[in-house]
């Protein structure tokens, strides 16, 4: 991937979760990647959440992808690895280098 749009977690679970009062930060809110470049994004809630999912907003705001739809632990697909910590209540979206 040569650019990763902003990994909406942050966006779409705010909008998911202001009825539930779920404060999520998101570090780095935005995400822009080179080829061959790895990088991290990770979220943090302020109660404990049921699910957490990644998306991957298209250039120029077109349109979301799902990347993972994740209750606990792991899943990798392809160069992406998430982790979801309820009792840390904290997500981790790894993204690694092309080759």
């Amino acid at each position: 991937m040569k650019r990763h749009g902003r990994a909406l977690l942050g966006l779409l679970w705010l909008q998911v979760c202001l009825v539930r009062g779920i404060t999520v930060e998101q570090s780095p809110s935005a995400l822009s990647l080179q080829e061959g470049a790895s990088s991290t994004l990770k979220c943090n809630f302020s109660q404990t959440a049921n699910n957490v999912q990644w998306f991957r907003q298209h250039p120029g705001g077109s349109g979301l992808t799902r990347l993972f739809y994740i209750a606990s632990g792991m899943k990798q697909s392809g160069r992406l690895n998430c982790t979801v910590n309820i009792k840390e209540r904290s997500s981790t979206l790894h993204i690694m280098a092309s080759r």
